[in-house]
């Protein structure tokens, strides 16, 4: 845990954060140059939400950064977040891509894709569907079922397909593993290249990571091994996608500030630095993903509000359970 010292003088905002304060250092310099409000930075691998309860009243934290619908859904849950309503937050962020009452906010995006192997897999499309396929028979990894990313996507096939045909579907999805999910996502792109498997569930922003990494430059070569392909869920609607958001926290002691740096993180220019930074899509319409996000392909975002995902992640957990998907196949 890494933890900055927080203040509760006017002009700053405290921000609680899931994710790296490297990641968000240059969006919020942007917003400190723009509105000359300072930002401290505390950041927490887990049990942020207990955090703030904990803290009550007193707590210093204004807004919340974090990463997927869990997590956001996890902090208005717990009673750590404050409705917002507010013009130009609206305004910017699609309404699918925020909580109907206004406790948390989507602020990049990110789709759950398929990575395929360049040397074996010929297929230009293939959908979420098939990968039940018989033809991809010991074929595909991934990590946990139990995992927030693959417990959202799940959830997002039961408010589609409704729960029965999931649960087929998810039957087919173990058969055809080549073994008992494992790793990170980053790993199944290693799992690729060494040639375990041909393709694997992978969040878009991985790729960025892993193309960019000096720090360890063999992951370079893993994502040369795998190409995206954008699956979609069925006929009208695109590919899975989940989200970084943020949100007011309860008792936000520097409240004013919170919301100015809310509205900067829903405009055309803090869209642009932020998913820059992270290799994610932008919320707001019409501002344009960095040329590497570009190089993944085109996004067609599936418009289910995070709203019914959120509310089928308990009937994904069960039955990744009930499956005993992360079994890996019977045979």
């Amino acid at each position: 845990m890494l933890a900055a010292p927080l203040a509760l003088a006017q002009e700053t905002v405290n921000i609680y954060s899931y994710r790296q304060p490297d990641l968000i250092k240059p969006v919020l310099d942007a917003f400190t140059e723009e509105t000359g409000i300072a930002t401290e930075v505390l950041f927490l691998d887990k049990g942020l939400e207990d955090r703030i309860a904990a803290e009550g009243t007193n707590s210093p934290a204004d807004v919340i950064l974090t990463v997927d619908i869990a997590r956001l859904q996890a902090a208005k849950d717990k009673g750590v977040t404050q409705a917002l309503t507010d013009e130009t937050v609206d305004a910017n962020i699609p309404a699918e891509y925020r909580d109907a009452e206004g406790h948390w906010f989507g602020v990049t995006q990110r789709g759950r894709v398929i990575w395929a192997s360049k040397d074996r897999v010929a297929d230009e499309a293939i959908s979420y569907a098939d990968l039940a396929d018989p033809k991809w028979k010991g074929k595909i990894c991934i990590r946990s079922g139990q995992h927030d990313y693959n417990i959202a996507l799940f959830a997002s096939l039961i408010a589609h397909w409704g729960e029965a045909e999931t649960e087929e579907w998810m039957k087919g999805l173990k058969e055809n593993l080549a073994r008992a999910p494992d790793g990170g996502d980053r790993n199944q792109a290693q799992n690729i290249m060494a040639g375990e498997c041909d393709l694997a569930l992978g969040n878009t922003y991985y790729v960025g990571l892993m193309m960019n990494n000096e720090e360890e430059p063999e992951q370079k070569d893993w994502a040369n091994a795998i190409r995206v392909i954008f699956p979609t869920i069925d006929e009208d609607s695109g590919t899975h996608v989940n989200v970084s958001g943020m949100a007011l926290a309860k008792n936000a002691p520097n409240k004013d500030e919170a919301v100015e740096l809310m509205r900067f993180l829903a405009s055309d220019t803090a869209q642009e630095i932020y998913a820059a930074e992270v290799y994610e899509y932008p919320v707001k319409e019409g501002v344009e993903a960095s040329a590497d996000v570009q190089s993944f392909g085109e996004l067609n975002a599936d418009t289910l509000p995070l709203t019914d995902i959120a509310a089928n992640r308990r009937a994904a957990s069960e039955m990744v359970d009930r499956v005993g998907l992360d079994d890996g196949p019977s045979s």
